[in-house]
C-alpha cells in the first residue's frame, strides 16, 4: 500500500467508526478507574470495541433510520457486550465528544505519517543541496537578473522554511490533540468535577492532551491545523512552481522526473510536461481554499451546532488528504530531479556581463562613493540594455572606471562564479540543519 492509499483508508467509514469505539473504551476504563462504572464493564466494552466484533449491516441499516452519526455504532456495541456491561456505554458523553476526538484519533495517525514525510522530503533536498551548492544560476528579483545565485542556495531557502513548518506541526500537538469530555452543551451537567478527571484520564489512555474548556463550540484547534497544513501547501506549490518554470525551455535549467513511455500530449510528440509539479500547485491552491472554510466553522451558534462541524470535517479530511498527495508528490519530484548546471551557467551569460553591475558598482564606490559609483554603472548598463553594446564595451566608455580599473580588473569583476556571496555556505549549512532532525 502506497501512502496515498493509507490516508485513503485512514478516513474510511470502518476506520472511523473504530476511532469512535476507541473512544468508548478509552471513555470506559476511565471512568472504571474512578468506581463510576464497574471494572468488569470496562473490561467488556473494551474487548468488544472492535469493528470486527460488529454487524456492520446492522449499524448502517440503523444509520439510515435514525440519521444519527454516532448512535447506531452505540447500540450495536450494546448489543454484543449484553445488558451487565452495555447499559455503561457512553456514559456522560454526548455524541460530538465522541466524534470529536475519534476524528482527531484519525487526524493524529495522519500527523505522525505526514511528520515521517516531512522528514523523508528534508532529507532528500539536503543531500540535493549539498550536490548543487557550487552549481551557478541567475538569481531572478521580479523576474529578472538580479545577482548571481546558485541552485544549492534555492534549496536551502526551501529547507529553512520546511523546517519551520516541521517545527509549528510539533508545537502544534498539545493544542490540537485534546479529549473532549463537556455533555450535552460542555457544561459538564452530566458528568460534574470528576468529569474533568475522566477526561484527562481519557486523553491518557489516547495519548492525547485534555481539553481545557470542553465547550462544543470551540474549533480553533481544528482550525490551526488546517491553516498550518495550508501553509506547508503554499511552501510545497511555491517549490513545484520553481520548478516548472525552471523547466520550461527558455530556462531549461531543470526537470522534473518523466518516465519513459510517459505521453505529454496527444497531437505534439514532443511534449515532456511538468505533470507532478503542476498536480502539485493544483492541489496546493485546493487546500488553501478549505482555510476559509475551516475559519467559517469557529463561527459556532450558542452551544453547539450540526453545521459548523459538518463544515469542518470536510475541510479536515480533505485538507489530510490534500497534503499526503503533495508531500508524497514532493519526495518524487526531488529525489530524482534533472539538474543542468551547464545550462545554469549559460544562462548566467545572457546578458552580456550585466548581472554583475552591482559587484562592478560596489568596488567602484570604494573610489568614489557608493551613489556617484551607482550612477556611473547605471549609465554603463542603461546604454548596454538599450543599445544592445555589450556592457564591457560600455564600462570602457565610462571614463571614471577606466581611471580607476584596468582591463584585467573589469574582466575578473565580470565573473559571476566569484560573486556568489554566501550560497555555499547557506547550503551546507542548512543541508546540515535538516540531518539533525533527522
Amino acid at each position: 500500500m502506497n501512502e496515498i492509499d493509507k490516508i485513503t483508508t485512514f478516513f474510511s467509514r470502518e476506520q472511523l467508526f473504530q476511532a469512535y469505539l476507541d473512544v468508548e473504551a478509552a471513555l470506559a476504563r476511565s471512568q472504571a478507574k474512578q468506581k463510576i462504572i464497574p471494572e468488569s464493564a470496562a473490561q467488556k466494552i473494551t474487548e468488544m470495541a472492535l469493528i470486527a466484533n460488529l454487524n456492520i449491516d446492522n449499524i448502517n441499516q440503523s444509520l439510515d433510520k435514525t440519521g444519527h452519526p454516532l448512535v447506531p455504532l452505540i447500540w450495536e456495541l450494546d448489543r454484543v457486550c449484553g445488558p451487565e456491561a452495555g447499559g455503561y456505554i457512553h456514559w456522560g458523553a454526548t455524541t460530538q465528544n465522541i466524534t470529536q476526538t475519534g476524528k482527531l484519533l484519525l487526524v493524529k495517525q495522519f500527523h505522525q505519517l505526514f511528520l515521517e514525510q516531512i522528514l523523508k522530503l528534508l532529507d532528500v533536498l539536503s543531500d540535493l543541496a549539498l550536490e548543487t551548492k557550487n552549481y551557478a544560476l541567475p538569481g531572478r528579483t521580479h523576474g529578472q537578473h538580479a545577482v548571481p545565485a546558485t541552485f544549492g542556495y534555492k534549496i536551502a531557502v526551501w529547507i529553512d522554511e520546511l523546517i519551520r513548518h516541521f517545527h509549528r506541526f510539533k508545537n502544534c500537538e498539545e493544542r490540537v490533540f485534546v479529549t473532549m469530555l463537556g455533555g450535552g452543551a460542555g457544561t459538564m451537567a452530566s458528568v460534574g468535577m470528576e468529569g474533568l478527571e475522566t477526561q484527562k484520564l481519557m486523553a491518557e489512555e489516547l495519548g492525547f492532551t485534555s481539553m481545557s474548556m470542553p465547550a462544543r463550540t470551540i474549533g480553533d484547534h481544528l482550525t490551526e491545523y488546517i491553516l498550518n497544513l495550508a501553509m506547508f501547501a503554499a511552501t510545497s506549490s511555491k517549490m513545484a512552481r520553481e520548478i516548472y518554470t525552471l523547466m520550461k525551455q527558455e530556462f531549461g535549467e531543470v526537470e522534473e522526473p518523466v518516465p519513459d513511455g510517459a505521453v505529454g500530449s496527444s497531437t505534439m510528440p514532443q511534449k515532456r510536461n511538468p505533470r507532478n509539479c503542476q498536480d502539485i500547485v493544483a492541489w496546493a491552491a485546493e487546500l488553501r481554499s478549505l482555510v476559509p472554510m475551516s475559519l467559517e466553522a469557529m463561527q459556532t451558534e450558542h452551544e453547539a451546532d450540526k453545521t459548523t462541524s459538518m463544515m469542518i470535517n470536510v475541510a479536515i479530511d480533505r485538507s489530510c488528504e490534500l497534503t499526503n498527495k503533495i508531500v508524497n508528490s514532493s519526495i518524487y519530484i526531488f529525489s530524482d530531479l534533472k539538474v543542468f548546471p551547464d545550462r545554469m551557467r549559460k544562462n548566467l551569460d545572457l546578458s552580456g556581463g550585466l548581472i554583475m553591475s552591482e559587484q562592478i558598482m560596489l568596488e567602484l564606490g570604494k573610489k568614489l562613493g557608493r551613489q556617484r559609483a551607482h550612477d556611473v554603472v547605471y549609465d554603463a548598463a542603461q546604454h548596454s540594455a538599450k543599445t544592445g553594446v555589450d556592457f564591457i564595451s560600455a564600462l570602457n566608455e565610462q571614463q571614471e572606471i577606466t581611471q580607476n580599473f584596468n582591463s584585467e580588473e573589469i574582466n575578473s569583476m565580470l565573473d559571476p562564479e566569484q560573486y556568489l556571496g554566501l550560497c555555499v555556505y547557506f547550503a551546507e549549512h542548512f543541508a546540515a540543519e535538516a540531518k539533525k532532525l533527522l
